[in-house]
């Protein structure tokens, strides 16, 4: 049970305190380069991972809700994996991923709350005349931009020829970086576990006996 528990409170310790120093000292859309490819952009994000969207107050209640529901049953199934002794990669991947749903379920649970606005002015922490928004309608903190490439697609490519592009586009956070990793390590485990179970189900060729009449 240690080393799951590790892997959630490192990575939820390191998604929280990451976000809160970009809500307290950085204003919505502000940024700064690391390296021509690596930069540090502050967005928030009424969606999914990745800066998807889930249009409405409406949405945004039931993608709140769902993530809750969601990340409940994934905590159950984590803990039946440990008591069941499971295979190291699968309890790690599993450990990842809830740790990163419920990373993101915190900005959007309780940030509404906590937090002023951070449009063109730095976010104050429980400010005085109360949050941004109310309980379950908070936005998730995503900070990590990688431009790695960028230019136009050629002009021979269908829908997208000629149009400008950037990969990687999307910006993110550490907590989904633990879900994208965990959901990777998860086919990884699938993959060679199948491969086992085919093995298996195979076995060794058997060695045929001579019968009593060959010579």
């Amino acid at each position: 049970m240690k080393r799951p528990l590790i892997i959630i409170l490192a990575i939820l310790a390191f998604d929280q305190a990451l976000k809160f120093w970009i809500k307290t000292h950085m204003y919505l859309g502000q940024e700064f380069k690391i390296a021509d490819w690596f930069i540090i952009h502050f967005t928030e994000n009424n969606g999914m991972a990745f800066g998807m969207e889930f249009a409405g107050e409406n949405g945004k209640l039931f993608l709140s809700l769902f993530r809750i529901i969601a990340v409940s049953g994934i905590g159950y199934y984590l803990y039946t994996l440990v008591k069941s002794k499971a295979k190291t990669l699968l309890i790690t991947s599993m450990s990842l991923i809830f740790a990163g749903a419920l990373g993101n379920i915190i900005d959007s649970t309780f940030y509404g709350v906590i937090f002023s606005g951070s449009e063109f002015q730095i976010a104050q922490l429980f400010p005085a005349d109360g949050g941004y928004a109310s309980f379950l309608h908070g936005k998730v903190v995503d900070m990590f931009y990688f431009p790695v490439v960028e230019g136009y697609m050629p002009d021979w490519i269908p829908f997208w020829g000629g149009q400008y592009f950037i990969f990687f586009r999307p910006v993110f956070n550490v907590a989904d970086s633990a879900i994208t990793i965990g959901v990777i390590l998860l086919i990884i485990f699938q993959s060679f576990g199948q491969t086992s179970k085919e093995q298996e189900i195979v076995g060794e060729p058997e060695e045929i006996e001579p019968s009593a009449t060959e010579e």
